[in-house]
C-alpha cells in the first residue's frame, strides 16, 4: 500500500513581524519560570563563591 504525503497549510493573515513577536511574547511566557531558575542559580553560585 502507497503512503499518502500529507500535505499541512496555514494561513496567516498577519504580518512577519507581527508573527514574529507573537511567537517570541509566547516562548517567553512559556519558558519565563525556567529562565528565571536557571538565573537565580547563577546568582546563589556567584554569592556562594564570593
Amino acid at each position: 500500500m502507497k503512503k499518502r504525503k500529507l500535505n499541512y497549510r496555514f494561513h496567516n493573515p498577519n504580518t512577519a513581524e507581527a508573527t514574529t513577536a507573537y511567537l517570541l511574547k509566547v516562548l517567553l511566557e512559556v519558558n519565563a519560570a525556567k529562565v528565571e531558575r536557571v538565573i537565580q542559580e547563577k546568582v546563589w553560585s556567584q554569592e556562594k563563591n564570593s
